[in-house]
């Protein structure tokens, strides 16, 4: 892979992982702590969305994400010709 290929390569691994960390950060802390007051009329679960979250809400989107983060990086991976066999 040529210095180019590695700067783009590294690129879109950075963008990758810096959206994943925000939305993993909007759901643990955003949606459980910051806007619990503005979910707790929303009732879902048994209790109230904000609860949910930090409850479990939060913890699915994780998992989610460690998921579409393997999926993804397998594209790039295999866009710029490092894909392991």
């Amino acid at each position: 892979m040529s210095q180019h290929d590695a700067q783009g390569y590294w690129k879109a691994n950075v963008r990758l992982i810096v959206v994943c960390l925000v939305i993993w950060l909007l759901c643990s802390h955003g949606f459980a702590i910051w806007l619990r007051p503005l979910l707790a009329g929303i009732q879902f679960g048994g209790s109230d969305l904000g609860f949910w979250f930090g409850q479990q809400g939060s913890m699915i989107c994780f998992i989610l994400l460690i998921f579409y983060y393997s999926w993804k990086m397998a594209k790039i991976d295999k866009e710029f010709g490092v894909t392991e066999d």
